[in-house]
């Protein structure tokens, strides 16, 4: 599964399955915090950054409350994904619920 993890005026292209609210979060630390020499935990290593994707195959978004950002999804041609309310999960129309 291809989706996006947005935060701010950031974002991620990301392989793995829809992260859940703790994981999207401890994504975006794990990937914006530089820590020389680090390893991937355990918990995250069903997700990686891609840098080659078509956005026709996002499959999934999130974006983190405090630091989400409508509009950008918006901008970058994301109009057919549905915002679902609770916690500013987006997915496409076959899968919201």
């Amino acid at each position: 599964m291809v989706g996006i993890l947005v935060h701010g005026d950031n974002h991620f292209i990301v392989r793995g399955p829809l992260p859940d609210r703790d994981v999207a979060r401890a994504l975006i630390r794990h990937w914006t915090i530089i820590q020389i020499g680090a390893t991937t935990p355990p918990s995250l290593e069903k997700w990686h950054i891609s840098t080659k994707e078509f956005r026709e195959d996002l499959e999934w978004a999130v974006i983190v409350p405090e630091f989400g950002c409508r509009v950008w999804l918006s901008e970058f041609g994301c109009q057919s994904l549905v915002v679902r309310r609770d916690w500013n999960f987006v997915g496409n129309a076959a899968g919201a619920h």
